[in-house]
């Protein structure tokens, strides 16, 4: 006797979960898709704007123009991308 992967039912209970959400909510609004896009934009966009300022911060104390900055910056882009995906697939 098999049994099924917990993957598979962590996959099947959330499409439940939602399915039974959308029928006590209803179809969301215009504004709450509007928002859910607003929120991932911010989600992407403050880790990266953190690593700009860390990244100027000890560019500026060891002199090394932008020799921090631009590592940085990616490294809070890569953050922000990898929480946002993590936030639409628990959605």
């Amino acid at each position: 006797m098999s049994t099924e992967p917990d993957g598979m039912l962590d996959s099947i209970r959330r499409q439940q979960r939602r399915y039974r959400a959308w029928m006590r909510q209803g179809e969301p609004t215009l504004g709450r898709y509007l928002a859910q896009v607003g929120v991932l934009g911010w989600m992407i966009v403050v880790p990266a704007l953190l690593g700009v300022f860390v990244g100027r911060w000890i560019d500026r104390s060891l002199g090394t123009g932008i020799f921090w900055t631009g590592p940085l910056m990616l490294l809070g882009l890569a953050a922000g991308c990898w929480t946002a995906w993590q936030w639409m697939h628990d959605r």
